[in-house]
């Protein structure tokens, strides 16, 4: 029990407020030797409550008195420097003591307000940290306990150099806490350098991947794995779909083939801006969307504890990252299912993730296409049944009396079902599209509209590559580019019109899904534009 530590009563009022029973295996074996005042270097995965075990004995030896930072916390990516500030500002709600997470691509202005204001606990990201040293808005002369959380992806992300320098800016007298899902030699070279005998402290990989994870993996060729993803959503119990893919261009490829066939699904990876984050983020979180698509960089710091099922689109390149990736499912209790695709060539890698990780990945049968009707039928009906419940339908009565005349009502409710799960398709898309003869373009040229611009940090280059690689058309050949604040106009050659209009109409354009459609000629366009 957490009364068991000799805690204050604010902390473990706080703990009880959020809704913390009894501590977790990292937080049991940490918390009473940080509480010591002892280094600790300690191996444990993402969801294993490691926040609590540094942030619980932090809270409680600082001084609410001292408005200067006595603690500094260094995560690899700004979602996670968020998730734990926040964290960290629960457990210090009744001792009266603040954090704020400091990180790059957004105002430094308003942190450097908030820091003068004074705050006990900074979390932030190594780039941002240094920012505010150099600026001489942060200063490090008062710090307590220095936390490197998730170490190893700092160092992959190549912010050795950093970390040194800010541990560099600390008192030598400090308390250094190193957590890391892994141990590569240069985090062990950190924690000689950096530390003073610390005490090792390790979660085994067998209770990171609880048994309350079902794992399950599926033979589908590289070809098939957009309709295996595509059944399994459709016939699965579920809540959130996190979906890992290798590379950027694969989460574009995935996320845009769901949309396209009807899922809310967004993606996130590597060249989305911070604003693109945090608003998918928001949505993933708000359960606003099913599917989130996803490369192992931008999911780093995602700790949403409604993610019902994790899928390895692409299997894992070690089993370390397996593990990570598997930890994001399962939590607060939860039942939680991973799920991974392998290729004829990749069951070598699976077995190496099965031996490694000590997990037991059962062999799946994907769902048939009657299984899939059934479990949509079965979705649907539940939602007929709450607008029933509800009566949520009272204004369409009329509008049902009205498509009825003439017709048996069985046919109306079967068309109208068809539609809800097809939808009108692309010909009548086509059939309503603008006339191509008059667009304002050049001559031989067609002019087209693009819902996507310069807030979405669009360049003209961006629409090239685009446009030259999903339609198969020599960048030279595209005319000119307009962008404005919210949309783009572009010509293409007339004779690659309609491929361009195809190929690119929800896709993916600067981390955006854009819509494209032939442009109407205003007064005042102008033509040529930026290159």
């Amino acid at each position: 029990m957490f009364s068991d530590f000799n805690l204050s009563s604010e902390v473990l009022k706080a703990i009880s407020a959020m809704g913390f029973e009894e501590p977790t295996p990292i937080q049991e074996k940490t918390i009473p030797v940080l509480l010591s005042g002892k280094d600790v270097v300690g191996q444990a995965q993402t969801g294993t409550g490691k926040t609590a075990a540094f942030g619980v004995p932090i809270i409680e030896r600082m001084d609410k008195t001292n408005f200067g930072v006595q603690s500094i916390i260094l995560t690899p990516t700004r979602e996670l420097a968020v998730q734990v500030a926040e964290e960290m500002n629960k457990l210090g709600k009744f001792k009266r003591i603040l954090a704020l997470p400091v990180y790059g691509g957004t105002s430094i202005e308003r942190q450097i307000k908030a820091l003068k204001k004074g705050v006990q606990v900074v979390v932030g990201t190594p780039g941002r940290v240094i920012d505010h040293i150099e600026r001489g808005t942060l200063k490090l002369k008062d710090v307590q306990v220095v936390v490197l959380d998730e170490a190893d992806e700092m160092l992959d992300m190549g912010f050795v150099d950093d970390i040194t320098k800010i541990l560099k800016e600390t008192p030598d007298e400090r308390q250094t806490l190193l957590f890391s899902a892994t141990m590569p030699e240069e985090i062990l070279k950190i924690s000689k350098r950096y530390m003073r005998s610390p005490e090792k402290i390790k979660i085994a990989l067998d209770s990171v991947t609880a048994p309350k994870i079902s794992q399950i993996f599926y033979e589908v060729r590289p070809a098939e794995k957009t309709e295996a993803l595509c059944r399994l959503i459709d016939a699965e119990d579920s809540d959130l779909f996190l979906v890992f893919c290798h590379t950027k261009r694969e989460v574009d490829e995935v996320s845009s083939n769901l949309k396209l066939r009807g899922y809310t699904a967004e993606a996130i990876h590597g060249d989305f801006s911070q604003a693109q984050r945090d608003s998918v983020m928001k949505k993933f979180r708000e359960s606003k969307i099913d599917v989130l698509v996803a490369t192992d960089v931008a999911a780093r710091g995602i700790d949403i504890s409604n993610i019902s099922h994790v899928v390895n689109y692409s299997i894992p390149q070690n089993p370390e990252s397996y593990v990570h990736r598997i930890g994001r499912t399962g939590r607060a209790g939860r039942e939680g299912v991973a799920i991974t695709f392998v290729s004829p060539r990749e069951e070598r890698q699976l077995r190496l993730i099965m031996a490694v990780s000590k997990a037991k990945i059962t062999k799946g049968k994907l769902p048939t296409m009657e299984q899939v009707m059934t479990a949509r039928t079965e979705s649907l009906k539940e939602k007929i049944q709450e607008f029933i419940d509800d009566k949520r339908f009272d204004s369409f009565l009329k509008m049902v009396e009205r498509l009825s005349v003439g017709l048996e009502p069985i046919e109306v409710a079967a068309a109208l079902l068809k539609f809800h799960l097809e939808g009108f398709g692309k010909e009548a898309v086509r059939e309503s599209s603008v006339s191509l003869d008059d667009t304002g373009a050049a001559p031989g040229m067609v002019r087209l509209f693009m819902t996507v611009g310069r807030e979405q940090n669009v360049r003209a280059g961006d629409i090239i590559k685009a446009i030259a690689d999903k339609a198969n058309i020599p960048g030279k050949a595209i005319g000119g580019i307009n962008i404005f604040d919210k949309f783009t106009f572009v010509e293409v050659p007339r004779e690659s019109a309609e491929k361009v209009i195809d190929v690119m109409h929800q896709s993916i354009v600067s981390g955006q899904k854009v819509a494209v459609a032939p442009a109407k000629p205003r007064e005042g366009d102008s033509r040529g534009g930026r290159r």
